[in-house]
């Protein structure tokens, strides 16, 4: 690090728990943010004001007046724009340091399969469960860290799958592929403005614990915040011996 770093960066290195050899971690870091919406636009910015050496956006829609309610990466001019082009302009003037790469794509395994062999982390902030069985596959397989969160209405959860750690669950453990859900999207049943805030915020910060390796972040456990009474509740989660994703049996 020069000296503009060591300034830029003067309050994390402050921290013991992260001095400057954890920030180096950050700046030599890649993290995948796939989803550039509410989650998106909370975790990104953190994350690029953290000092992460490359963020890559994975999103194939486009910024919509509905948005601005929530999505606070993005603003009033960036309407009808690709979200991860919006995305971009924001993180780069935030922090023209870190390597911003905008892919407007629907995440594909093939995009992943390019991709992953370089990341550090992802971050899904994607709001739907076929994207995230593909991420958290992809991830199982390259044996990165994933960082998944979802909100919806006043409700929001945030998990940490490491398929480095030994018994440790991975997405499909918890929510089986084959397992039929509700599918509610944030048009029909709308979403909590501040909530998605949070959530990607604890995203950003899980993310930033697993690159660091800082603390205990919520490896084998499930966080769930409710916005109406601020009530936080963390489940443990147990990997699954069949799992489709990730035993060793399949």
């Amino acid at each position: 690090m020069n000296d503009n770093d060591l300034l830029r960066y003067s309050r994390h290195i402050l921290l013991d728990d992260i001095g400057i050899e954890g920030q180096e971690k950050f700046l030599s870091a890649h993290a995948v943010i796939v989803g550039a919406g509410g989650l998106g636009s909370a975790a990104a910015p953190y994350l690029a004001a953290a000092g992460i050496g490359k963020i890559t956006l994975i999103d194939h829609d486009t910024v919509e007046l509905t948005n601005l309610q929530r999505q606070i990466m993005h603003t009033n001019d960036a309407i009808g724009l690709p979200k991860v082009v919006s995305g971009k302009k924001t993180l780069s003037q935030l922090n023209p340091h870190t390597q911003i790469f905008d892919i407007p794509q629907k995440a594909s395994a093939e995009l992943l399969e390019g991709i992953l062999p370089t990341a550090s982390i992802v971050l899904d902030c994607t709001d739907n469960f076929k994207a995230r069985h593909l991420i958290n596959t992809a991830c199982v397989k390259h044996q990165v860290p994933l960082i998944s969160g979802a909100a919806i209405g006043f409700d929001g959860q945030v998990t940490v799958i490491d398929p480095r750690v030994a018994n440790a669950p991975c997405y499909a453990c918890i929510f089986p592929e084959d397992q039929i859900f509700d599918e509610v999207k944030c048009s029909t049943m709308g979403v909590f403005s501040p909530l998605v805030g949070i959530i990607g915020s604890i995203q950003a910060a899980q993310a930033l614990q697993v690159i660091g390796q800082i603390g205990e972040p919520l490896i084998g456990k499930l966080l769930l915040w409710d916005a109406r009474t601020s009530q936080m509740n963390i489940i443990r989660l147990d990997k699954q011996p069949a799992c489709k994703s990730c035993s060793t049996k399949n």
